[in-house]
């Protein structure tokens, strides 16, 4: 095994990111876990759901049955959380009356933080929703919350961040001034592409985003983004640098969408491409 000391800093950062890349975030849990209380719960509960064996006497045979066995219980058990299941189709329903019962910003982030007919929610720390200035008319919308987002409870945490703001600023804009959002509002374990029935059942909390912030203009930023607004299955490369027009709450908002911040850290070459879409996003709203 090769120790932290042995590693210069380029190694351990390199060490770090990999390890993040691969989901692993959290070395330490907030409380203690007694994961042997826990596995004997969980072994117990399977013994328990079972179904018991009985022997049943040959014919002619002797009447004694052989007594079912009754499963041993922990030292210490640990009671498995048991998480509501709703069906997809009652959730989508759930989430489209919350979404619209909102008459303000405020009031769908507090339908969307008790929202519980989405199983994203429950493996993520936070929930992510719209900051920044409505009044702006400009919104710009990521394909999900990353590791980073979800600790710190905000959109475009980190270095995707960091290099977002870099881009922002190149056109004249800052993340105060315009309003920030991810398609949705809860990180998928691993950091992995959300289903169809979850974007169908996060789908009404972000279009109602767009609708109450009564958003001008939309920036759309990476592949699942551009996908899901524009109802395509191309790559970003060949949704990228077009306006369309996206329908919600009855009107149709010109949008664009361009390469996720973390697209252009893996792949720097295609700043470029990047920076012609930012530059006809200015020109844009130049005409607003």
């Amino acid at each position: 095994m090769i120790s932290v000391n042995d590693l210069s800093p380029g190694e351990l950062a390199a060490l770090l990111h990999f390890h993040a890349d691969a989901g692993v975030e959290w070395l330490l849990e907030e409380e203690a876990v007694d994961r042997f209380a826990e596995f004997e719960a969980m072994r117990a509960a399977r013994r328990s759901a079972a179904p018991t064996q009985q022997a049943v006497p040959p014919s002619g045979g002797s009447a004694r049955q052989a007594a079912p066995t009754q499963p041993r219980a922990a030292a210490a058990e640990r009671p498995v959380a048991q998480r509501p299941s709703i069906p997809d189709g009652e959730a989508v329903q759930q989430a489209r009356f919350a979404a619209e019962s909102a008459r303000s910003l405020d009031e769908l982030k507090t339908a969307i933080e008790a929202f519980n007919g989405c199983n994203l929610k429950h493996s993520a720390r936070s929930t992510i929703f719209a900051s920044g200035d409505a009044a702006s008319g400009i919104m710009v919308i990521g394909s999900g919350p990353g590791a980073e987002d979800d600790r710190e409870g905000q959109a475009f945490a980190g270095r995707p961040g960091l290099l977002l703001d870099k881009m922002l600023a190149a056109i004249g804009l800052e993340r105060s001034a315009i309003m920030l959002t991810q398609v949705i509002p809860w990180r998928p374990p691993g950091n992995r592409i959300a289903s169809p029935a979850e974007m169908d059942i996060c789908r009404p909390f972000i279009e109602r985003q767009i609708a109450l912030a009564e958003s001008k203009v939309v920036l759309l930023l990476g592949n699942y983004a551009a996908r899901v607004f524009f109802g395509e299955g191309d790559t970003i490369h060949g949704l990228r640098g077009q306006w369309r027009e996206i329908g919600v709450d009855g009107r149709m908002i010109p949008a664009m969408a361009t390469l996720h911040p973390q697209d252009l850290l893996t792949a720097p070459v295609n700043k470029r491409l990047a920076w012609q879409d930012l530059l006809a996003f200015q020109a844009k709203l130049a005409t607003l």
